[in-house]
């Protein structure tokens, strides 16, 4: 029995021991497990058995539960959790304070917003109303052009064309006649050119010759009566406008005579061109200034003047005593005051008080008397006859320009840009010897007998007799002129023979219509690059900007529709002046002035 219950007991142990270490390197289970399968015993055992059974299932149990057995992982969740819980707590407290906030600073720019809302439509409203303004401004600005332009092209008829051209800038070359005014026809034309301009002109030669003589004679004797230490020093005359381009018209006969003179030495002059400056108004364009310096204080065309010269180094031409100082006046008696620019008043004033004393010289050896025309322009003489006759010619001083046939004129009988000088140190730039030159060229290409002459003649008598009826306009000899030279320039030597006579003529009326609605008549020259070379016109002027002669007709609208009324009357007028001086030709001498001054 004692042997039963030792082996019992060693089972027992054994059982324990194996559950132990079950529970120590296993699971709970897994020990759990070994036991129920370990107290499978037979029902036959005793109750002692029963009860240490039970007695080690409540050991077993108490040691599966012990905490320091068997540790649980989530032991410190409830310290973790309490801690969580009051960071939550404080986030939750940081983000209902960043919500009140978010939804303070919401009402705040909603507020604001509402605020700005009527100001914004009110700010798009006058945009929108400045624009609409301006868009109202910009097409009535587009409007009163469009109806300046219109009214510049139609107001005074349809815009006149003429019969087919070859140069594009010029206008008025392609169309229909002039405003429905029609002039005679090429037989009244031929009749009328035959009988009243061919006959009037046929004394032109010997009022040349007798005019030419005289004054040779009269220059000769100013010459002896200057010094030519300190008087200035005047050269042969020189023949320009219509009576050395054989095509005046007008009676009495008018020679225009360029008498170009030089300082005494040391002294020269240095033209300055307008075109050489950038800053000449508009108005002082075709205008030039005329500086007199001495000889040895001009150093432009020397070394000296553009390089350095060593303290060894000197000038012969101009040395250092020779050098002119600033602020030094030029001492010359046709100067103006305070100014090295030769004075047109001046030069006047010392021409006609030279002419004066000349005459007095040789009036002995004439049966005639000299007057001065015109108090203002103290070139104008009259040789008075003592049967009441009389015979009219300008002496114009002039200056040369360089070695060009360019000339600087004190004044002129009418300027052909209308202006007059804004100072008198202002020469007016005159191409008159280039204009004859052009003229005798051009009649050596076309063919015999041109009407290129006859077409100015016409057209310059038709004028004439108007200013008779209604008074001098701006429109002169001078444009009617500037216009055939255009032509010329443009037309084929073909197209001027004599049998296109009536073309032409109405050709160059309708040329002169247009420029006249477009107030722009440009200078033959200046600027005007399709001149021949041959011409030997200075560069300078064939590359400046364009000249308009009708410049003045923009500023003085007075003189300018006066003008435009006086060139439609005298088309009208054409054809019965025409026909009435074809039949009867009348007595044209003019008679004396009242106002003439006796030499």
């Amino acid at each position: 029995m004692r042997r039963l219950w030792l082996g019992r007991r060693r089972n027992y142990k054994t059982l324990t021991s194996s559950i132990g270490q079950r529970l120590v390197g296993g699971s709970r289970e897994e020990a759990w497990c070994d036991l129920c399968l370990s107290l499978s015993f037979p029902r036959k055992a005793p109750a002692m058995a029963l009860g240490l059974f039970r007695v080690c299932l409540v050991v077993v149990t108490a040691i599966i539960n012990h905490p320091l057995l068997f540790p649980r992982e989530n032991a410190t969740v409830p310290e973790n959790e309490e801690e969580i819980i009051r960071k939550m707590q404080a986030h939750q407290e940081k983000l209902q304070l960043e919500q009140l906030r978010l939804e303070e600073e919401v009402a705040r720019l909603a507020a604001e917003k509402e605020a700005l809302e009527p100001v914004a439509e009110e700010g798009q409203q006058q945009n929108e109303s400045r624009v609409a303004w301006d868009l109202w401004s910009t097409l009535c600005m587009i409007l009163f052009l469009v109806i300046e332009v219109w009214r510049q092209d139609h107001q005074d008829g349809p815009s006149p064309e003429c019969l087919g051209g070859d140069e594009d800038e010029l206008p008025g070359l392609q169309g229909a006649p002039l405003r429905g005014l029609t002039l005679p026809n090429k037989a009244t034309l031929d009749h009328f050119y035959e009988r009243c301009i061919r006959g009037a002109t046929a004394d032109a030669a010997r009022t040349r010759e007798f005019v030419e003589g005289f004054v040779d004679d009269l220059l000769e004797a100013l010459r002896s009566l200057c010094n030519r230490d300190t008087d200035m020093e005047v050269e042969d005359f020189i023949g320009v406008d219509s009576m050395y381009e054989n095509w005046q018209v007008d009676k009495p006969l008018l020679c225009n005579l360029f008498v170009p003179f030089m300082p005494p030495e040391p002294f020269h002059f240095h033209p300055e061109l307008w075109c050489s400056s950038r800053s000449v108004p508009l108005d002082r364009q075709g205008y030039g200034q005329i500086k007199v310096v001495r000889a040895d204080e001009d150093t432009r065309g020397c070394i000296c003047g553009k390089t350095k010269l060593g303290e060894d180094m000197l000038c012969l031409l101009h040395g250092k005593n020779n050098l002119l100082q600033p602020g030094r006046e030029v001492k010359d008696p046709l100067c103006a005051r305070d100014s090295p620019y030769l004075d047109t008043m001046q030069v006047m004033k010392w021409f006609q008080m030279a002419l004066t004393r000349a005459w007095h010289r040789i009036a002995h050896k004439y049966e005639f008397d000299l007057a001065f025309g015109q108090l203002e322009t103290p070139g104008s003489l009259k040789i008075k006859f003592r049967s009441g006759k009389f015979m009219p010619f300008n002496l114009i001083p002039v200056i040369q320009c360089d070695d060009s046939d360019l000339y600087f004129v004190s004044y002129l009988a009418r300027e052909p840009s209308g202006g007059t000088p804004a100072s008198s140190t202002d020469w007016l730039l005159s191409f008159a010897v280039y204009e004859r030159h052009f003229l005798r060229m051009t009649s050596k290409a076309l063919p015999e007998g041109a009407c290129h002459l006859s077409c100015l003649q016409i057209a310059s008598f038709l004028l004439s007799k108007q200013s008779r009826l209604t008074g001098p306009s701006g429109l002169g000899n001078y444009h009617l002129k500037t216009a055939l030279l255009h032509l010329l320039l443009a037309r084929r030597a073909a197209d001027w023979k004599a049998g296109q006579l009536d073309a032409r003529l109405q050709e160059l009326l309708c040329f002169v219509e247009k420029s006249l609605l477009e107030k722009k008549l440009h200078h033959f020259f200046i600027g005007n690059r399709k001149v021949p070379e041959a011409m030997g016109l200075p560069e300078a002027v064939r590359r400046a900007e364009p000249l308009n002669l009708f410049r003045p007709f923009v500023l003085q609208r007075r003189l300018y529709r006066k003008t435009v009324d006086s060139f439609y009357e005298m088309l009208k007028n054409a054809p019965a002046l025409i026909n009435e001086y074809s039949v009867h030709i009348p007595s044209d001498h003019a008679s004396l002035p009242q106002k003439a001054v006796i030499l």
